[in-house]
Parts: structure tokens; sequence; C-alpha cells
């Protein structure tokens, strides 16, 4: 599943919004926060994780590195220690080709009901 188009604007974001978003588990994410420590949301005083939007963005590389693309956790810190632009990009573009690749069907959905 990939990330919701527009999620809300806010400034934090709890661990249930952000799990969500990317259609995981809750443990999954605190798991990857032991893992990479590119994840390192905020915690107020009774624990709770406050996510950024720079986290949220974080997750997604991980996400498209290990859900989508199938690397094991080693292989993607691997990659986004040695080519950490080129995994951001891929995971952009991989995004907006899933954006349009659903505007498509909806199209195609729209234009079968026509016929």
């Amino acid at each position: 599943m990939a990330k919701d188009p527009e999620p809300p604007k806010k400034l934090y974001y709890s661990i249930r919004e952000v799990a969500q978003m990317y259609g995981v588990n809750e443990s999954l994410l605190r798991y990857w926060e032991k893992e990479f420590p590119q994840i390192c949301p905020q915690t107020t005083g009774n624990k709770i994780r406050q996510y950024t939007q720079h986290n949220i963005d974080q997750i997604g590389i991980i996400y498209n590195l290990v859900k989508v693309r199938g690397f094991k956790l080693a292989a993607a810190k691997k990659m986004l220690l040695a080519n950490r632009d080129g995994a951001d990009k891929t995971a952009k573009m991989l995004e907006m080709l899933i954006s349009v690749r659903d505007e498509l069907k909806l199209l195609k959905k729209q234009l079968d009901s026509l016929a």
C-alpha cells in the first residue's frame, strides 16, 4: 500500500496516523526506529511519539526500499548510507508513478462506464 496522497497538514503526527499512511503496524515503525537512526521522532513526557514531516519522509524512503523494492534491512541500511540522494529520488518517483497509475485506473473506469 502506498502513502496516502494528501495527509492532513500538521506539525506532529501520532504513530497510529503514520502507520495508517503506509498501511503498516505501529510495531513495525517502532522496530524501524531501532534499526534506522534516520527515524527519530520526538517523544513527550508520557513517551508518546510525535513524528514530523521529515520523519515521515524518512519512513517513506525506508518503506520504498524494504516493502516495495524488497530489500532486506541490512541492504536498505547500506543503500541509505551509500546512496542517500538516489534512494530519496527513487522513493519520490515511485510515489508519483503510483499516483499517476491510480489516476489512469480511475479514468479507465469512467470511460468504461460511458461505453
